[in-house]
């Protein structure tokens, strides 16, 4: 039985639209998009019902109405960079926990990266994970295939195997394919059946370099009893001039370090994207001179390049040794390379903001693993520190956060007009609400926004026309 969905009295936001209105769909599609305002459900519904059998519907299509109360109606949000952790990781976090925390955060799209256990390197571990997910109903998820074959490096002959429109992005995210040969290679095939290479830019070697840094900070942190709980980390005491220069200069020396790797990576794998003629999107980008080497290249002309950055790059800088202690790859950087991640935002060198949702247990947390939760608070954050302090339109975080990712994707996602995909997000733009991650669906329940107060809330998600959270 055909099915229409009226979502009326609410502020309607995409990249070009920020206007009070209302969405008619039907069968998971969008079929009309109404303006003006439209609070009386008797007046809307008969609006609707004219459309549907004006479209030849019969009487007893079933139409569904959903009062937005006010609240701002925007195309579901697209991330291109989640790690589930599924398979084989259940202690971080799981397929039922993951996806479920994607719908909270008002994500109808996500790309999971396939550094799991086994690691995905075929169409076929692809196709299950996505089946599964798509049981589960909380959200759409691409399972992204590895370059290498179980990242050993080298084999890239499953490549050969995937098909566009069901696994559109490769990846070897949480480490780089050493070689520029086998990237070269990679990049060739990819461009040959139109899939995307998605890089976590990185240099190995400068990487192996700067573990050691790490590991002594911590060290020196253990010893001193200092917590890397985000809650406590602010109300550590006085702590002796040379345990926290000790501490800082570890971290810097890390940082700088993986600053020059990030960079290097960059510039190589723009230059073999360029000779392959290869899509090529740039994940987590968070130097300064990162954002210029993408800049500079979509000016020469290269259509195909995109890159993305992080609610935490964006929101977080570390300006002292506490700071510092918010282990991330890439790290937290400086203000300068902050300011130079929302230049960017602003004049279109950055394409998206992705979350790069990285669950770890509290245990993986103390002992330095590097990453964050942030699929439930991404919203909120961007809207926060970019929206409401002026930098950018909420029309430009709807584009980074919806539109651009399903135009890099090839998506029929993340416009409010017809024949697009029904999927949307309701959310409060002016709720404030304090971080507080004991109340996340995610396992992962570290993040540098604990106890921040945020603006903007995510209220409901609906896909294809369907509710699958409302909160």
């Amino acid at each position: 039985m055909t099915h229409a969905l009226l979502i009326y009295n609410a502020m309607l936001l995409d990249e070009s639209t920020d206007t009070p209105g209302a969405v008619l769909s039907v069968d998971g599609k969008i079929r009309s998009v109404f303006n003006g305002y439209f609070t009386n459900a008797n007046t809307v519904s008969s609006m609707a019902k004219a459309v549907l059998l004006e479209d030849g519907y019969s009487d007893d299509c079933t139409l569904e109405l959903f009062d937005a109360a006010g609240l701002t109606l925007t195309p579901a949000f697209i991330d291109m960079h989640v790690h589930l952790r599924y398979p084989g990781q259940p202690l971080k976090e799981d397929l039922e926990s993951g996806t479920h925390a994607c719908a909270s955060g008002g994500f109808g799209t996500i790309c999971a990266m396939p550094n799991t256990n086994p690691v995905v390197s075929s169409k076929e571990q692809a196709g299950a994970i996505m089946n599964e997910a798509k049981q589960l109903g909380y959200t759409n998820v691409i399972q992204v295939v590895s370059i290498t074959k179980d990242f050993e490096g080298k084999d890239i002959s499953h490549i050969d195997e995937l098909d566009p429109a069901r696994t559109p992005v490769i990846s070897e995210d949480g480490r780089e394919v050493d070689s520029s040969e086998v990237m070269l290679n990679a990049m060739e095939k990819a461009a040959r059946k139109g899939l995307i290479v998605a890089c976590h830019c990185e240099d190995p070697e400068l990487a192996a370099m700067a573990k050691p840094f790490r590991q002594h900070g911590l060290k020196t942190l253990k010893e001193n009893n200092i917590p890397l709980d985000p809650l406590k980390i602010h109300e550590i005491g006085e702590v002796p001039s040379d345990v926290s220069e000790s501490i800082r200069d570890d971290f810097m020396n890390a940082n700088e370090l993986l600053r020059t790797a990030e960079d290097t990576l960059t510039q190589r794998n723009i230059a073999l994207a360029e000779l392959a003629h290869a899509k090529v999107h740039l994940c987590h980008v968070s130097t300064e001179l990162s954002i210029d080497y993408v800049r500079q290249a979509k000016k020469r002309g290269y259509t195909n390049i995109s890159c993305e950055v992080t609610p935490h790059h964006i929101c977080c800088s570390a300006y002292d040794w506490k700071e510092m202690l918010a282990i991330v790859n890439p790290p937290i950087r400086s203000i300068e390379d902050n300011k130079a991640i929302i230049e960017g935002i602003k004049d279109g060198t950055v394409d998206c903001i992705s979350t790069d949702h990285a669950p770890h247990t509290q245990e993986d947390k103390e002992g330095g693993s590097p990453g964050f939760t942030g699929i439930e608070l991404s919203y909120a954050a961007c809207h926060t520190d970019l929206v409401c302090t002026k930098q950018i339109s909420a029309r430009k975080l709807s584009q980074l956060m919806s539109a651009n990712p399903a135009r890099i994707m090839g998506l029929n996602k993340g416009l409010l007009r017809q024949n697009y995909d029904a999927d949307f997000t309701i959310v409060d733009p002016e709720l404030q609400w304090k971080v507080d991650p004991s109340l996340f669906y995610s396992k992962g329940k570290w993040t540098p926004f604990t106890g921040r107060t945020l603006t903007g809330k995510v209220r409901a998600l609906f896909l294809n026309g369907r509710m699958v959270i409302e909160q």
